[in-house]
C-alpha cells in the first residue's frame, strides 16, 4: 500500500474527517452535562445507585488490569511481523494500543454514565412523566454513541494523517487493539452479568418467590452492575472495534480498488454517519400520537439512515471519478465508481433496517415465535427449552440467508472484478455503521432502563403510574438489546468478510514478493479456493475454523454455569445464616456477590481470549496459508449462524418470562412462570456472554490471521519454523483447554476456600 500518494486535496478531507470525530466528543461532552443536570431522586434511591457504581467501576478496574497484559505482549510481539519498514512496523504496535485504549474508554464512559443516568431515569418517571425519562435514558446511550464514532473515526484519520500510503498496514493493529479488547470485555462482562441474573433468578424468583429487584436478594447488586459492564461496556466496545475493523478493511480494499479517493471515501462515509448520528439522537424525543417508546426510537434510526444515504450519494457525485482507473494486470472495471459506491452503502443501511425488523419479529413479547414459546410453558419447563432452540435455530437461517443477500449483493457491484467487488462489501459494511451511534444508543438505552426499574423497585420509593412508566421502558429496552444484538452480528459478518478480501489482497502480495514460481503456483490455487481431494488441509482449515466457534460458545456458557452455581450457593447461604433477611431486619451482603462474580469473570475470560489469538497461528504454520483463508471461512459461516441462534433463543426465552410476569398463564408464582424463568435463565449466558462474544471473536481471527499472513507465506519452506511454532501454539492452547474445564468447583459445590469469609 506504500505506493498510494494523497494529495493536498485528499489531506485536507482526512483532516475535517477528524475535527468532525472530535465534534462527535463535544456533543458527548454537551450530553453528558444534559443528564447529570437532571434530579437523582430520594437519599434511598442515590444509596441504591451508588452501589452499583462501585460495584461496576471495581470490576472494570479490576479487568482492565488483567487485560493489561496483553495490552504489554502483544505490541511487542507485532514488532516481529513483517512490515514495509520499522517505522510502519512500531506504528502498528503504537496503534495496536490506542486501538485497545480508545476501546477501552469508549466502554468505560458509556458504563460511567449510564451507572449515573439510571437512578435519574427512575427519578424523572417519579416526577415529570415518561417523556422526561424515556429522553434521559436515550441520550445517557448517546454519550457511549458518540465516543464510539468519534473515537473510532478519529483514530483511523490520524492514522491516515501520518502514514498516508501505509495507513492500512498500520491500521490492522489499531483494529486488533480494539478487537482484542472488546473481546475480553464482552466475555468477562457477560460471564459477570449473567452469572449474577443466573443466580439471583433461581434463588430469588424459584427458591424464595421474591420479586427480581428484591432488595432481599444478595445477588440484585452484582444483577444490576452486571447490566452496565456487560450491554454498556461490552457492546460499545464491540461496536467501536467493529467501528475500526470495518474501516482497516474499507481502506486496505479501497487503496487497492483505486487508489487514494478508495481509501478518503472510505472515511468520509462513517464521517457523515457522526453528522446523521447527532441528528438521529436528538430525534428521539417522545412525542404525545406516539404509540411507544419504540415509535420515538425508531424515527430517529430510520432519519439518521435516510440523510446518510442521500449525504452519502451527494458525497459519492462529488468527490470519486466516473470510471476506474487500471487496477493491476491492465484489468479495466466497466462500472461507473459512485454508482458503486452509493449502491453499496445502500445495502448497508437496507441491511440495517431488514436485520432490525427481523430480529424484532423473533424477539418481541406480542409477536407469534414469542407467543409459541409462553404457550409452551402450559406443559412445563422442557417444552419451554425445546421451542426456544427451534425459534433460534430457525431465525439464524433467515437472518444468515438476508446477511449473505446483502453480501452478495454488494460483491455483484464490482463487474466480475474481485477486488471492487471486495471493495463493495467493505462499503456496505460502512453503510450499515452509518447508523452506529444510533444503535449504541438504543443498546445503552436497554441497561439504564433496566437499571432505572430495579433501583426504583428496591428503594420502594417509585409506586403507582410511575413505576407503570418504568416497566414499559424496561420492556421497550428489551426490545432495543434484541435489535442491536442482531445488527452487530450482520456488522460482524460483513467486517469479517471485508476482512477476508483484505486477507487475500495480503497474501497475493506476499506472494508477489516471494521468490519461486512454485511458490506462485500454490498462490494461485489458494487464491481460487480449490477445494479438490488433492488439498484436503484446505477443509481440515474450513472444519477447524467452524469447530472454534463451538468451543468458544462452550467454554463461555460454561463458565457462566460455574460461577452462576457458585452464586446460588453464597445466596442460599446467606439466606440460611441470616434469616432475618425476609423480614428486612437484616440486610444481605451484596459485596460477597459482586466480588465473587468478579473474581469469575477475571479468572474465566482467559482461555476464550488465547483461543481466539492462537488458532490462527496454529492452523497458519501448521497448514498453511490456504488452510488458513478457509479457517476463516469457516468461522465467519459458524459463527453467523451460531451468534443468531444463541441471541435469538435467550431473547425469546426472557420475553416470554415477560408475558407470563404480565399475567398470563397465571402470572408471577404460578408453575408456568416457574417454567419460564428456568428458560430464561438458560438463555441469558446465551444471549449476553457466548452470542454477543461471537462477534468480537470473528473478527479477532481475522485481524491475527491478516497480520500473520506475510510471516505464513515466508515460512512455507521452512518445515523445522512451522514445527516449532504449532508445537509451541498447540501445547498453549491445549494446556488453557485443560485448566478451564477442570477450574472451579462444580455447580451447587461449597464456595471455594478464596470466597469464604
Amino acid at each position: 500500500m506504500g505506493e498510494v500518494a494523497l494529495g493536498g486535496g485528499d489531506l485536507f478531507l482526512v483532516s475535517m474527517v477528524a475535527v468532525i470525530a472530535l465534534l462527535a466528543l463535544a456533543v458527548a461532552g454537551g450530553l453528558v452535562r444534559e443528564v447529570l443536570a437532571a434530579g437523582q431522586g430520594t437519599p434511598r434511591m442515590q444509596q441504591i445507585a451508588l452501589a452499583v457504581q462501585e460495584g461496576a467501576s471495581a470490576y472494570l478496574k479490576r479487568q482492565f488490569r488483567t487485560v493489561g497484559v496483553f495490552v504489554v505482549l502483544i505490541p511487542l510481539l507485532l514488532l516481529l511481523l513483517p512490515a514495509e519498514g520499522a517505522g510502519v512496523r512500531i506504528g502498528r504496535s503504537v496503534f495496536f494500543v490506542l486501538g485497545a485504549l480508545f476501546s477501552g474508554i469508549t466502554g468505560f464512559a458509556g458504563m460511567w454514565l449510564a451507572v449515573r443516568g439510571n437512578v435519574r431515569v427512575a427519578a424523572a418517571a417519579r416526577d415529570a412523566g415518561e417523556r422526561t425519562a424515556m429522553r434521559i435514558a436515550f441520550r445517557t446511550g448517546g454519550v457511549a454513541g458518540m465516543f464510539t464514532v468519534g473515537l473510532g473515526l478519529f483514530g483511523a484519520a490520524l492514522v491516515v494523517l501520518v502514514y498516508r500510503g501505509d495507513a492500512p498496514v498500520v491500521l490492522e493493529g489499531f483494529g486488533f487493539g480494539a478487537a482484542l479488547l472488546a473481546m475480553f470485555m464482552r466475555v468477562g462482562g457477560g460471564i459477570f452479568t449473567k452469572a449474577a441474573d443466573v443466580g439471583a433468578d433461581l434463588v430469588g424468583k424459584v427458591e424464595q418467590g421474591i420479586p427480581e429487584d428484591d432488595p432481599r436478594n444478595a445477588a440484585t447488586i452484582a444483577d444490576n452492575v452486571g447490566d452496565n459492564v456487560g450491554d454498556c461496556a461490552g457492546m460499545a466496545a464491540d461496536l467501536f472495534e467493529s467501528y475500526a475493523v470495518m474501516l482497516v478493511a474499507a481502506l486496505i480494499l479501497g487503496g487497492a480498488a483505486f487508489g487514494a479517493q478508495g481509501m478518503v471515501f472510505s472515511l468520509l462515509v462513517p464521517m457523515i454517519g457522526v453528522v446523521t448520528a447527532v441528528i438521529g439522537i436528538f430525534a428521539v424525543t417522545p412525542r404525545a400520537r406516539d404509540r411507544s417508546g419504540m415509535t420515538a426510537i425508531n424515527r430517529g434510526f430510520f432519519l439518521a439512515a435516510a440523510i446518510s444515504a442521500v449525504a452519502v450519494a451527494v458525497a459519492a457525485f462529488l468527490y470519486l471519478p466516473s470510471t476506474f482507473a487500471e487496477l493491476d494486470g491492465g484489468v479495466r472495471v466497466d462500472a461507473d465508481p459512485r454508482l458503486v459506491a452509493i449502491g453499496a452503502v445502500l445495502t448497508g443501511i437496507v441491511l440495517a433496517g431488514a436485520i432490525q425488523l427481523l430480529t424484532g419479529y423473533f424477539t418481541e413479547t406480542n409477536r407469534k415465535p414469542v407467543q409459541e414459546v409462553t404457550q409452551s410453558a402450559r406443559t412445563g419447563p422442557a417444552t419451554v427449552i425445546l421451542s426456544g432452540v427451534a425459534l433460534g435455530l430457525e431465525s439464524a437461517v433467515y437472518s444468515t440467508l438476508l446477511i449473505a443477500g446483502a453480501i452478495y449483493g454488494a460483491f455483484l457491484l464490482g463487474s466480475g472484478n474481485t477486488t471492487v467487488a471486495l471493495f463493495a462489501v467493505a462499503l456496505a459494511g460502512t453503510g450499515l455503521l452509518t447508523t452506529v451511534g444510533v444503535i449504541v444508543s438504543m443498546d445503552t438505552f436497554g441497561p439504564v432502563s433496566d437499571n432505572a426499574q430495579g433501583i426504583a423497585e428496591m428503594s420502594g420509593d417509585v409506586n403507582g403510574e410511575a413505576a407503570a412508566v418504568l416497566e414499559r421502558l424496561d420492556a421497550v429496552g428489551n426490545t432495543t438489546k434484541a435489535i442491536t444484538k442482531g445488527i452487530a452480528i450482520a456488522t460482524a459478518v460483513l467486517a469479517a468478510t471485508a476482512l477476508f478480501g483484505s486477507f487475500r489482497t495480503t497474501v497475493e502480495a506476499a506472494l508477489e514478493e516471494a521468490s519461486g514460481d512454485a511458490q506462485r503456483a500454490i498462490g494461485a490455487a489458494f487464491l481460487d479456493f480449490n477445494l479438490s481431494v488433492d488439498q484436503p488441509n484446505v477443509l481440515i482449515g474450513l472444519l477447524v475454523g467452524a469447530s472454534v466457534v463451538f468451543l468458544f460458545s462452550g467454554l463461555a456458557i460454561m463458565a457462566v454455569g460455574r460461577s452462576a452455581g457458585r452464586v446460588v450457593v453464597e445466596v442460599r447461604e446467606q439466606f440460611r445464616t441470616k434469616p432475618g433477611i425476609m423480614d428486612f431486619s437484616e440486610r444481605p451482603d451484596y459485596d460477597r456477590v459482586v466480588d465473587l462474580c468478579t473474581r469469575d469473570a477475571q479468572r474465566e475470560l482467559i482461555t476464550p481470549g488465547l483461543l481466539a489469538i492462537l488458532t490462527p497461528i496454529a492452523v497458519g504454520f501448521a497448514f498453511g496459508y490456504a488452510p488458513l483463508g478457509a479457517f476463516l471461512a469457516g468461522a465467519i459461516a459458524a459463527g453467523a449462524l451460531m451468534a443468531v441462534f444463541l441471541a435469538n433463543s435467550g431473547g425469546a426465552w426472557d420475553n416470554a418470562k415477560k408475558v407470563v410476569e404480565d399475567g398470563s398463564l397465571g402470572g408471577k408464582g404460578s408453575e408456568a412462570h416457574a417454567a419460564t424463568v428456568i428458560g430464561d435463565t438458560v438463555g441469558d449466558p446465551f444471549k449476553d456472554t457466548a452470542g454477543p462474544a461471537i462477534n468480537p471473536l470473528i473478527k479477532v481471527m481475522n485481524l491475527v490471521s491478516l497480520l500473520i499472513a506475510p510471516a505464513v507465506v515466508a515460512a512455507a519452506g521452512d518445515a523445522v519454523l512451522r514445527a516449532g511454532v504449532t508445537i509451541v501454539v498447540v501445547a498453549v492452547l491445549v494446556a488453557a483447554v485443560v485448566a478451564s474445564r477442570h477450574r472451579g468447583a462444580a455447580t451447587g459445590a461449597p464456595l471455594p476456600r478464596a470466597t469464604r469469609r
